[in-house]
């Protein structure tokens, strides 16, 4: 049987840490995943607008083979930046990959669009290499959910997003966990009513316990926002498998059968939806297939359920667009 982990955050995973940082002012966030030390990565992306730094090196024919962090962030293209403030802080602490007497830090990143949510963007200098140092800076074992860094300015079709995260313990002795800024073009929730698309796979009442939704149309056009450009939902899939990169490139792609259940639609193309993958490496694979394939399973199961859970942990705020879930439900 699986169960979540002792925090059901993806810090269950040992040797990870996550930061947030945030403006509220501004609407904005960023948050990083950093490793006790350099750790396998991969992505995949399966929306059509993604917006990305250093994704490249991540196939599994490139020579980089592991990397320092990977940042989500808030926005849009501006966001970017805040992979360039976390591997700041990573280089003067003496981290990334040695070229020579040099140190290059390797950090990965993905930004959704949040510039459009009722914020004061008049900056005279985008805030997103500070908050990529600052959340780097912040990183710890525990850490929020909801109206915290990437996920701080997010919203959805009908109500605001937020970040989320969640954990597995599978009967091999492996973790997997899952972390996520939402901020989808659909819905997270079913019609008009309070029930989450991801209920079938709630542990507990990790958010809200209400079950799955009594009925829905499916004929109904799908609910949406925005128009395009103005969406994404970004996530980082993690475990202490020991996993090539092809393996975990294998492990972010499953994962998005996650995004799928927990987000209506997903994956469309004003989304730029994209999956990261980490595995620290302390526990080998028993059974390379069959183990790669629980672990793509749990890794679903933890996404579905962090989109939820950053939804239906986000707070309210002066100057949103759009209701929290608990101010709309209760």
């Amino acid at each position: 049987m699986m169960h979540p982990g002792p925090r059901n955050l993806i810090t269950d995973v040992g040797g990870l840490h996550v930061g947030n940082a945030e403006d509220h002012a501004i609407k904005t966030g960023a948050t990083v995943l950093l490793g006790a030390r350099p750790f396998t990565a991969g992505v995949h992306v399966m929306g059509g607008a993604p917006g990305t730094r250093e994704t490249d090196l991540l196939a599994p024919d490139k020579t980089v083979q592991e990397v320092d962090a990977l940042v989500l962030s808030g926005g849009s293209a501006f966001g970017l930046d805040a992979a360039s403030g976390a591997a700041e802080w990573l280089r003067a602490r003496g981290r990334g990959f040695a070229v020579g007497d040099q140190r290059v830090p390797i950090v990965p990143g993905a930004i959704l669009f949040d510039l459009i949510n009722g914020g004061d963007k008049a900056w005279t200098e985008a805030p997103y290499k500070r908050l990529g140092a600052a959340a780097a800076e912040a990183a710890n074992e525990t850490f929020a959910l909801g109206t915290a860094g990437a996920g701080t300015g997010a919203i959805i079709a009908d109500l605001k997003g937020g970040l989320g995260s969640a954990s597995l313990v599978l009967p091999s002795g492996h973790t997997v966990g899952a972390l996520v800024a939402v901020n989808a073009i659909g819905q997270v929730t079913v019609g008009d009513g309070p029930y989450f698309w991801a209920a079938p796979f709630e542990f507990g009442a990790e958010f809200g316990g209400l079950g799955p939704a009594p009925g829905f149309d499916a004929s109904l056009p799908p609910r949406h926002k925005g128009g395009p450009g103005q969406a994404t939902t970004i996530a980082i899939v993690a475990t202490d498998a020991a996993l090539s990169q092809a393996q975990a490139t294998r492990m972010a792609t499953a994962a998005h059968d996650g995004m799928a259940r927990a987000i209506y639609p997903s994956h469309t193309p004003m989304d730029g939806d994209l999956v990261f993958a980490a595995a620290t490496g302390g526990k080998p694979l028993a059974d390379p297939v069959w183990d790669a394939l629980h672990l793509g399973h749990a890794a679903a199961l933890c996404l579905a359920r962090a989109i939820a859970r950053g939804v239906h942990a986000a707070t309210p705020a002066a100057a949103d667009p759009l209701p929290t879930w608990r101010a709309r439900f209760g």
